[in-house]
This record gives C-alpha cells, sequence and structure tokens, in this order.
C-alpha cells in the first residue's frame, strides 16, 4: 500500500517534488506531527528526496560545453564532465 500511495511521485516535475520535500521538512522541524504521520510523511520525502536526485542526475547528464575554436567562435558542443 505504501507504494501505491508513492507513484503519483514518479510524475512530479523537480520543482514540485522539492516544493513538496520542503513542506515535509518544515513539519518535522516544528515537531507537532504525531508520531505515525510524522513516519508516514518521513518516508514520502525519501521517496521524493530520490526523485529529486534522478531528475539532477538526468538533467546534469544532458549539459554540454561549448567547445570553441582558436578565435573564440563556438565550434560544438561536447558532453560535461561529471567527475
Amino acid at each position: 500500500m505504501a507504494a501505491k500511495a508513492h507513484e503519483d511521485v514518479a510524475t512530479l516535475t523537480f520543482e514540485k517534488a522539492l516544493a513538496e520535500l520542503e513542506t515535509i521538512v518544515q513539519r518535522l522541524e516544528r515537531g507537532d506531527v504525531p508520531l505515525e504521520e510524522s513516519v508516514a510523511i518521513y518516508e514520502r520525502g525519501e521517496v521524493l528526496k530520490r526523485r529529486c536526485d534522478d531528475l539532477l542526475r538526468q538533467a546534469e547528464a544532458r549539459v554540454e560545453k561549448i567547445t570553441l575554436d582558436a578565435g573564440g567562435k563556438p565550434t560544438g558542443t561536447t558532453p560535461l564532465d561529471v567527475d
């Protein structure tokens, strides 16, 4: 059942997943959430964090570095080194 409750996370944009994750963190930091609910929203936060991490890795893989010739004119692109 928990997996089903987190299925929607796979369709969230980075911005929406991050906003929801920030809301969860704020609620947990306040400390006024009942224990059972705290555990449930913490678990959702973990799923949201993984979604954000995955989307960031995908974006990094697509970033390219522009190459220039001796005169400073763009000649093309090469994959960004992600070391």
